[in-house]
């Protein structure tokens, strides 16, 4: 763990739900004296109460021990927003619709920024019927592939798992189609927009 929640942390906290010391210690089962050792930096409270702790003040326990609320300000569902989250440590992908706090392995994790596509990373979007043939060029070699190609649309996305060895490409539903993203394991997330045809 890189970071320890801070009493300064914990005072700002306390202090925007209007709760003195005492009251924080009573829901807590502990004297106002340790509430007060944590907030002028004299003392940490025990590991076995940072859960408590963050449900009494109403955040995480990751944005108490990061030391921020994370308030997402996108209040509707809107796919343009969506975010990809991948895990360095086993490759695990978490999709949000907008901003969120999301950690895997022990990690915090921050959502992967999409670049446009590179002449490493070029992909071809072909219409077949009512399908979008999808083809990353890559070499898709052991320890240098593309993780995902992921479809997304005006109400939700579509998501394929690629594999080391394979072949990078994939087909998907035409119908409300805006863009693919696809994620390479070396150097990141990619976005192409789909040029609609009339």
């Amino acid at each position: 763990m890189d970071q320890y929640v801070t009493g300064t942390i914990i005072r700002k906290l306390r202090e925007s739900k209007h709760m003195t010391q005492s009251e924080l210690a009573e829901r807590l089962n502990v004297s106002d004296k340790a509430v007060s050792k944590w907030e002028n930096g004299k003392g940490y409270p025990d590991i076995s109460l940072i859960q408590p702790l963050a449900d009494v003040l109403g955040i995480s326990v990751i944005e108490l021990l990061q030391g921020e609320a994370v308030i997402n300000t996108n209040r509707n569902f809107n796919m343009r927003n969506i975010k990809f989250y991948i895990c360095p440590v086993c490759g695990n992908v978490i999709v949000s619709s907008g901003e969120a706090m999301i950690s895997c392995c022990g990690i915090t994790l921050m959502p992967a920024e999409a670049e446009e596509a590179d002449e490493e990373h070029t992909a071809s979007i072909e219409p077949v019927e009512d399908e979008y043939y999808v083809h990353v060029d890559h070499p898709m070699t052991k320890n240098h592939f593309i993780s995902f190609i992921a479809a997304i649309g005006d109400s939700g996305y579509d998501i394929m798992k690629m594999y080391p060895e394979g072949t990078a490409d994939c087909r998907f539903k035409r119908s409300g189609t805006r863009y693919i993203c696809y994620y390479c394991n070396r150097d990141g997330l990619y976005k192409v927009p789909v040029k609609r045809r009339k």
